[in-house]
């Protein structure tokens, strides 16, 4: 079970710090299996009760998982390489169709904004003890949230999405929970979730968000105690959630109450179609929407709504921390929202008109493809290594499919905000040449 390993101390923190030094110093490997808490004690001479304390201490650490029948391992370690380091630099001459990245063609001039913002802040400094949300900002947020169904909570302001998940589910979840997340999904999200000594458990996809019956087993079977969804322009695959796809999600999560909804609505000003927010069947729940995709990826802020009690705690969290997100910044948001410095649905033609003509022209050479909204298009491949060496040596660096999947099979990613209508067809041939065509198949 252990090896040559030998768990060593008479008190529970002694226990805690023996395998904790086993793991550090590689002598007990991620997955191994830990001796059965009665066996560990009778070979410790110590009551199973400090056994128990000292993988309780291991849990709330991270350093173990415990899986009910199947006994207590150690778990993988957290993540230090970024799933965002799984890529290929594009060589000089080769087009760069990897990064995410909105089209700085469709983002708004700041220079107004934060001329405005700096004069009112010359007129009345920003200081300490000031509510951390700017009135403008949080007025704007909720009525944006109203306007599209969202129910009614409380706003909270983070530096973007990611740290909004982080902060929800740190203040609900504890080291060794399992949270569901979508496979392909969001590869920043894949790598955090066990930064946090979390569980993923991933959940299929198909064009309309994530599968209802992979919902309910990740958390009935899988014991999910948070769900996180993209309802729309879902990174990496486009997904997003239409009403009758959200209707049956809405019944699934309503029976389980005491679950997590975090919702991230990835396409807030870029996408034509329209929310479809699941939340109100939980007791607890979170959505969230980011400025980085339609107003710059540098403005970092994220308005959040949700029940009280959640915002409540990691607002609570928040100013132990950094206190506030920049008012500056917020007030340039809010004045960038009162302008209308952003028109959606032109955002969405133009997005739409690249990635809708890809998808197109892929499926005319018969290569299956994935991009119902936002800037991505998804193309699964047989050989995801062979597939992007192809694709640079015709001219094309692509995201590898490793860097948003867990048990879904191999693929590319293609942001199309860098592409003209004249780069689709060349592009397409490219594409079909490095894929080849595959058999029609849901992903996930």
């Amino acid at each position: 079970m252990l090896g040559e390993y030998r768990i060593e101390g008479r008190r529970a923190s002694d226990i805690a710090a023996s395998v904790e030094r086993g793991v550090a110093d590689g002598s007990l490997q991620p997955g191994e299996l830990l001796p059965p808490m009665r066996e560990l004690a009778g070979d410790l001479g110590v009551n199973p009760n400090t056994v128990a304390a000292a993988y309780r201490t291991l849990r709330e650490r991270g350093v173990i998982e415990t899986d009910g029948r199947r006994g207590s391992r150690v778990r993988p370690r957290p993540a230090t390489t970024a799933r965002g380091s799984i890529r290929v630099e594009a060589p000089a001459g080769v087009r760069d169709v990897s990064n995410g990245s909105p089209d700085p063609v469709l983002l708004p001039p700041l220079g107004e904004a934060f001329a405005e913002v700096a004069r009112r802040y010359a007129e009345r400094p920003g200081m300490y003890g000031e509510t951390p949300i700017d009135e403008e900002f949080g007025r704007l947020a909720r009525a944006a949230f109203d306007a599209d169904g969202v129910p009614d909570g409380p706003i909270g302001v983070t530096s973007g999405s990611l740290d909004a998940v982080e902060r929800v589910l740190a203040v609900h979840l504890r080291p060794g929970d399992a949270v569901a997340v979508e496979d392909p999904g969001w590869g920043s999200l894949l790598d955090l979730v066990p930064a946090l000594g979390l569980r993923p458990v991933p959940m299929a996809v198909d064009d309309e968000g994530p599968l209802p019956e992979e919902v309910e087993r990740a958390v009935r079977k899988d014991g999910a105690r948070a769900v996180i969804v993209t309802d729309r322009a879902q990174n990496p695959t486009g997904a997003s959630v239409t009403e009758g796809r959200a209707r049956e999600l809405r019944r699934v999560l309503a029976g389980h109450p005491g679950v997590l909804l975090v919702e991230d609505d990835h396409g807030h000003g870029i996408v034509a179609q329209p929310l479809r927010p699941l939340a109100g069947g939980t007791d607890h729940w979170v959505l969230i929407r980011s400025v980085a995709k339609a107003y710059g990826p540098d403005l970092r802020i994220a308005a959040f709504t949700g029940d009280a009690e959640t915002v409540d705690r990691v607002l609570g969290r928040q100013r132990l921390g950094p206190g506030w997100v920049s008012r500056l910044l917020q007030g340039t948001v809010a004045r960038l929202w009162a302008t209308e410095s952003v028109d959606p649905a032109v955002v969405a033609r133009a997005y739409g008109k690249r990635r809708d003509g890809l998808v197109r022209a892929l499926a005319r050479r018969g290569v299956e493809a994935h991009g119902r909204s936002g800037m991505n298009v998804w193309v699964p491949v047989a050989d995801e290594t062979g597939a992007v060496a192809r694709l640079i040596a015709s001219g094309w660096a692509v995201a590898p499919g490793a860097r948003f999947r867990m048990n879904t099979g191999p693929a590319v990613r293609v942001t199309v905000s860098g592409l003209t209508v004249a780069d689709v067809e060349p592009l397409a041939d490219a594409l079909a040449r490095a894929a080849g065509p595959v058999a029609a198949r849901s992903y996930g």
